[in-house]
């Protein structure tokens, strides 16, 4: 693949190949762990049960997010694990990734609400796709994070 050519693919857990799981878990903990300096468990026994949406740049994945079935964290549909790569940011990837995500939340699981736990630092980010503040701050692995909804 040449560095330029751009592959959005939505898949369920257990259809992800090797190296796409490796992808989207090196790319999780390259930003959650490592540049957050957060030690936490990223492998919740969720995965299993969500589609992931892969967004690669050449063969290099930029960004990544696991579309959750409702029921499964909240009892509506959510996005979690939203992740750019540290070297795609400020492309406008971070904004097609949301936007795509909350398609394919729509695509697989039908119209509803779609629940998010955003790091507070990003709520206008998420503002602008029509989510809106649902709860309080709450601390989660040391960083500032709120409920957010898109009706």
């Amino acid at each position: 693949m040449s560095s330029n050519t751009q592959t959005i693919t939505c898949k369920p857990f257990h259809t992800l190949t090797p190296h796409e799981l490796y992808d989207l878990l090196r790319l999780r903990s390259e930003v959650f762990v490592v540049e957050q300096t957060c030690v936490f468990l990223d492998l919740d026994n969720k995965d299993q049960h969500c589609h992931h949406l892969l967004l690669y740049q050449g063969d290099v994945l930029a960004a990544t997010a696991r579309l959750v079935p409702p029921g499964l964290y909240y009892p509506e549909i959510s996005v979690g694990r939203i992740v750019t790569s540290p070297a795609s940011r400020g492309t406008g990837l971070g904004k097609q990734l949301v936007a795509t995500a909350i398609a394919e939340c729509y695509r697989l699981f039908g119209p509803g609400p779609i629940r998010i736990g955003a790091q507070l630092y990003a709520r206008r980010f998420y503002e602008s796709f029509g989510f809106v503040q649902s709860g309080e701050v709450y601390d989660e692995d040391g960083i500032d994070h709120i409920e957010m909804i898109k009706a």
